[in-house]
């Protein structure tokens, strides 16, 4: 007891002398030089009071030793100043008080914006072992003098701010290898933010002489690659942040070397290769950042057990399936591996990560059931978006145990079942996004009044029955998204509008009937409410409520049977932003229409019944689709000065008139514009050409152009889409149109342009459709000087023109989307589009076009990238038909009717697997069918008349089908399904007689003189008759022609013409003369067309856009969905 007592004793008194040196030491007698010198300091200083924390603390009442901020020795000598967060704007330069502090150990002057100079006297401080001028708004060069402080440890010059860099600082002169080659004792090397530009050898080079180097920082540095190898054989190296250089670069292998590696950074640096798997294997690891490195390719090893706490490969090319051996990182809190290639199942050791707090494995291949997470109690965020995973959560209490969860996404997958009642338990769950998968039942919740629920998303799904009355209870719900299911039965709002935070609701694409018809239209009614969005839930009338709801941004009111007028205070919501009433029944805008909210952005009105003038254009609009109405005015003359940011416009399928006025060149951000389908008439402005450099889709299909098109296309021509079918467009196709580089669909068809083939486009590899049709174009085709011609081409249609000589068929051999064998099933959601919004949710608009499908004319709405076709019918083409032709295996239709095509139908034929439609008509093919065509599966519309086709007509399932006119006026064919019967020897035997043929030449001439007497005096008067006449005449005399080897151009009945085109203006010169006319929407894959009944058969499930809407990537609806 007794020696416990000295001991004790002996403790307190060894105490109270260490207390009193230390006292002595720290707030002891400061030098009065020295605090003269701080006092100096500080009233040279340039600060707020009121933003510091230390400065105004000093006080010469006050032992300096005792301010905040300030370190002194035993001797009272300063040694360590700390200024940071001090916000001082100046008094800091060469003639800086602190520079005579000799005894200066520390100085810490981060966090200031003295927006000057780094002073050059750092060099007086020879004492110094630490030096902090990070993120204090110096700027221009780093002095020289820095580099003579040879006691340095620790260097932060660093000057990034989270994700923002100036890059204010320079390292230039001197350079890097300048500024540390004295540094020898650096241990701690913090650039950040500089701009250093110095190739990979340099700066790699210039950190060989720092062997005592520790931690490196030189993120956002402009430093270029490669990363040199002997960065290894810096053994101490323990920290490297190289984020956001364009490194360009592999990882070497050499870096697996450095035992004490604890942080490892590279994100977003361009990163190539494979990353070496070893480096995963360092036992010391903590953190592994790779993310943003597309083109980094890497596989996961066996994970040894380790003290990895943070993995991020998002944003790269890491595959393969998910290790398994995950779960012996017992540190892990954090794993990023969204929008990687990883493929597999999740493993169940997942749940042996007891430390994870954030889970994002968005945006890859996975597959099969959500893994158990039982054990991460401590998981925060989960995210499991955008994969393909499937079956039913396992149980309604599946994440009964994840008590931390803030935050869970499980949207853009396959996940059936019903929705766990337990997600609406957890008391810190702020997020539930659980869209576009197969859910079919939301468990019914209770006790969830403590509930802090702000988003729930569980649009697209299957969720049937009424709507779920438990989401009553969830009182803090902020955003409310249920569209695109299959909720029934009538709604009123009145129990919804009780949720006083709800700020978005969604509850579009049901089938609900929303009832909007309530007594009280207060603010207090929804009072918090911006985000509404009502489309397709059967609504009669406007929602009157929002009338004083001046907090309304977004009205999605589309798709509905709302009738009349469209009221005017609608117009007045000062915060409305977008406004979408499209595909309803209305047919007038309240007017005065002068006091349009001044935010609007988008406003969506097609496909209504909209009549008289084009109403007044809202100020400061991005998106407008006034299309699909029945505005007849003229376009206003001014109409570009109030479009100064407009990307899209859309006035098509109007019957406007008019000029297209020259104001619209004005509109600079213009990106689509279509004026399609209507009546305007006059010149293209050439303005329009030249303002291309924004413009990506000119549409004016379907008008009553003239003249020439403009050849004014800029040298920096962005057009992807140009559309001028059916105008009245002469001249020549314009030369400069070889600028635009980037056209994707040009249709000139229908017009009367004279010139040759258009070969000065040879050049623009990324064409997919090109229509000619109609057209007084003449010469032979084919660019046969070229080795790149339009690999891409899908669509050519160069029918009815002048072309002549033989097909080129070393040119189609470049047109490799012909042969592609790409997978069909995944091509079908592929569309030519053009997107025009690149921001936020992404919009585009998609191409129409009118081809020959199944020997009608018919709109192809929305192309699909897998559909090809090619159309040279009516021309004046000759000799073989070259084999190139058959290697088109991916060719849907093949129409050479009306030609003087001569030889055999080569038995390549076989090649073309995919062929749905082929005609060959009317040309002087000889020799047998070929028995190949049998074998085509899909040939669903064949017509091989008036040739001279010889022998047996090939038997087979597909061949038989087809009626005797695919193949009369080939008077050497027998066998079924025509009616000559064939010898043994496969020659034609009828059996009709001679006499029998006889009745029947006089029976036609007496018919045909009794005919002509009765109808000849009817036709002269009836001008209707008289047209079909001249059409039949001259459909007798093509087939006639062909018999001789010759090839009948009917004469064009312009008066007609003129006369269709007032009566029909969508289909006045749509080649009714050759072709019947469909008047509907084709989409391939959605629609079958029933020849029988002339109509079209949809499938339900597919859905049709027309040309002028715009879509909503994420979305299928066929208006702009705000």
């Amino acid at each position: 007891m007794r020696i416990t007592l000295v001991s004790l004793f002996s403790f307190f008194l060894c105490y109270l002398i260490y207390l009193s040196i230390y006292f002595s030491a720290a707030t002891g007698k400061c030098l009065e030089d020295q605090q003269s010198l701080l006092i100096q300091l500080r009233n040279n200083l340039t600060f707020e009071p009121e933003n510091s924390s230390k400065l105004k603390l000093w006080n010469q009442s006050i032992d300096c030793c005792n301010w905040s901020g300030v370190t002194c020795d035993e001797e009272g000598r300063v040694i360590g100043i700390d200024l940071s967060g001090e916000l001082i704007s100046g008094g800091f330069d060469d003639s800086s008080v602190v520079f005579s502090l000799q005894h200066v150990r520390k100085l810490n002057l981060a966090g200031n914006n003295f927006s000057s100079a780094i002073p050059s006297g750092f060099n007086k401080l020879e004492n110094l072992t630490y030096l902090n001028l990070s993120c204090a708004g110096f700027e221009g060069q780093i002095p020289i003098e820095i580099s003579q402080m040879t006691r340095l440890v620790t260097l932060d010059l660093s000057s990034s701010v989270l994700f923002y860099t100036s890059n204010d600082l320079k390292l230039e002169n001197p350079n890097l290898q300048e500024l540390v080659q004295n540094l020898t004792s650096i241990r701690q090397l913090y650039l950040d933010g500089l701009s250093i530009s110095a190739a990979g050898h340099e700066w790699c080079s210039a950190l060989m002489s720092l062997q005592y180097l520790q931690e490196l920082r030189m993120s956002q540095c402009n430093l270029s690659g490669p990363l040199d190898p002997s960065l290894g054989s810096l053994e101490n190296l323990s920290v490297i942040v190289l984020d956001g250089n364009n490194l360009s670069s592999t990882v070497p292998e050499t870096f697996a070397f450095l035992k004490f590696l604890t942080i490892l950074s590279l994100s977003s640096c361009q990163l190539t290769g494979t990353f070496p798997q070893n480096i995963f294997k360092i036992v010391t690891l903590s953190v592994v950042d790779l993310s943003l490195n597309n083109n980094l390719q890497g596989f996961f090893p066996d994970f040894p057990q380790g003290s990895l706490q943070t993995l991020r490969v998002s944003n790269t090319s890491f595959s393969g399936a998910f290790p398994n051996s995950i779960g012996n990182m017992r540190n892990l809190t954090e794993l990023d591996f969204s929008y990687c290639r990883f493929t597999g199942t999740l493993p169940n050791s997942l749940s042996n990560l007891t430390e994870l707090s954030y889970l994002d494995l968005s945006y890859n291949n996975f597959t099969g059931r959500i893994p158990s997470f039982d054990m991460a109690k401590k998981l925060v965020y989960l995210d499991l978006s955008n994969n393909g995973l499937t079956g039913a959560v396992p149980s309604s209490s599946h994440f009964a145990g994840q008590k931390n969860l803030v935050s869970i996404d499980l949207g853009y997958n396959a996940i059936g079942g019903s929705i766990p009642s337990s997600l609406f338990t957890l008391s810190k769950l702020q997020k539930i996004m659980l869209s576009h998968n197969q859910f079919g039942h939301l468990d019914e919740f209770t006790n969830v009044t403590s509930s802090k629920l702000i988003t729930l998303d569980l649009s697209s799904n299957n969720l049937s029955g009424s709507f779920p009355t438990s989401i009553y209870q969830l009182s803090r719900l902020s955003i409310l998204i249920l569209s695109s299911n299959k909720l029934n039965g009538t709604m009123n709002l009145d129990k919804l509008s009780e949720l006083r935070n709800l700020t978005t609701l969604d509850l579009s694409y049901n089938n609900l009937s929303v009832d909007v018809n309530v007594t009280n239209a207060e603010p207090s009614y929804f009072p918090s409410i911006s985000n509404l969005k009502l489309a397709s839930c059967n609504l009669k009338n406007f929602p009157g409520f929002l009338r004083n709801h001046s907090r309304i941004a977004s009205l999605d009111l589309s798709d509905n049977h709302i009738q009349g007028i469209v009221p005017n205070w609608i117009w007045k919501l000062q915060n409305l932003e977008r406004l979408n009433i499209s595909h309803n029944l209305l047919t007038h805008l309240e007017g005065p229409l002068r006091n349009f909210s001044s935010k609007l952005l988008v406003l969506d009105l097609h496909h209504n019944k909209l009549q008289g003038p084009i109403p007044f254009f809202p100020e400061n609009t991005l998106y407008l689709d006034f299309s699909s109405n029945k505005f007849n005015s003229v376009i206003p003359q001014d109409i570009g000065n109030y479009l100064p940011f407009t990307f899209f416009l859309s006035l098509s399928n109007n019957t406007l008139s008019g000029s297209i006025p020259d104001s619209l060149c004005n509109a600079a951000y213009l990106q689509v514009l279509d004026l399609s389908n209507n009546k305007i008439s006059g010149i293209i402005p050439s303005c329009l050409m030249v303002m291309n450099e924004s413009l990506g889709v000119l549409n004016l299909r379907k008008n009553k152009l003239t003249g020439t098109v403009p050849d004014t296309f800029s040298a920096a021509c962005s057009l992807r889409t140009l559309d001028l079918h059916n105008n009245k467009l002469d001249g020549k196709i314009p030369k400069s149109l070889s600028n635009c580089t980037s056209l994707e669909v040009l249709d000139l068809g229908n017009n009367k342009i004279m010139d040759g083939f258009p070969c000065l486009l040879k050049n623009i590899s990324t064409l997919r459709v090109l229509v000619l049709r109609k057209n007084n174009l003449y010469g032979n085709i084919g660019c046969p000087k070229t080795n790149g011609t339009w690999h891409m081409l899908q669509i050519v249609d160069l029918a009815i023109n002048n072309f002549t000589g033989k097909l080129p068929g070393n040119c189609f051999t470049r047109w490799e989307a012909m042969m592609s064998d790409e997978n069909q099933d995944e091509s079908k959601v592929k569309h030519i589009q053009y997107q025009f919004l690149q921001y936020g949710n992404q919009i585009y608009y998609h191409d129409s076009v009118t081809v020959t499908i199944k020997g009608q004319r018919m709109d192809l709405i929305k192309i699909l990238t897998v559909f090809t076709s090619i159309d040279f019918s009516s021309n004046h083409f000759e000799g073989e038909i070259p084999n190139e032709l058959f290697d088109f295996k991916a060719l849907y239709t093949l129409n050479l009717s009306n030609n003087a095509f001569s030889g055999k139908i080569p038995q390549s034929i076989r090649n073309l697997k995919e062929l749905e439609s082929l005609d060959l008509s009317n040309n002087l093919l000889e020799g047998n069918i070929p028995t190949e065509l049998a074998t085509l599966s899909f040939l669903s519309v064949l017509n091989l008349s008036f040739n001279h086709l010889v022998g047996r007509i090939p038997t087979g399932t597909q061949i038989q089908s087809f009626s005797e006119f695919s193949f009369e006026g080939n008077k050497g064919l027998c066998g079924p399904p025509l009616i000559t019967i064939c010898s043994a020897n496969a020659s034609p035997k009828t059996t009709q007689t001679a006499k029998d043929f006889d009745w029947q030449y006089i029976v036609t001439g007496v018919g045909f003189g009794v005919g002509a007497g009765v109808f000849l005096p009817i036709l002269m008067i009836w001008e209707r008759g008289r047209k079909w006449s001249n059409n039949t005449i001259d459909s007798f005399l093509r087939r006639v022609f062909s018999l001789f080897g010759l090839a009948y151009i009917p004469i064009e009945d312009d008066e007609g013409d003129e006369d269709a085109e007032e009566m029909d203006d969508d289909y006045s010169e749509e080649d009714d003369w050759d072709y019947p006319s469909f008047r509907g929407r084709y989409c391939v894959f959605c629609s079958k067309l029933a020849i029988s009944m002339k109509r079209v058969i949809h499938d339900p499930s597919c859905t049709c856009y027309p040309s002028s809407s715009a879509s909503n990537s994420t979305h299928s609806s066929k208006s702009y969905s705000p």
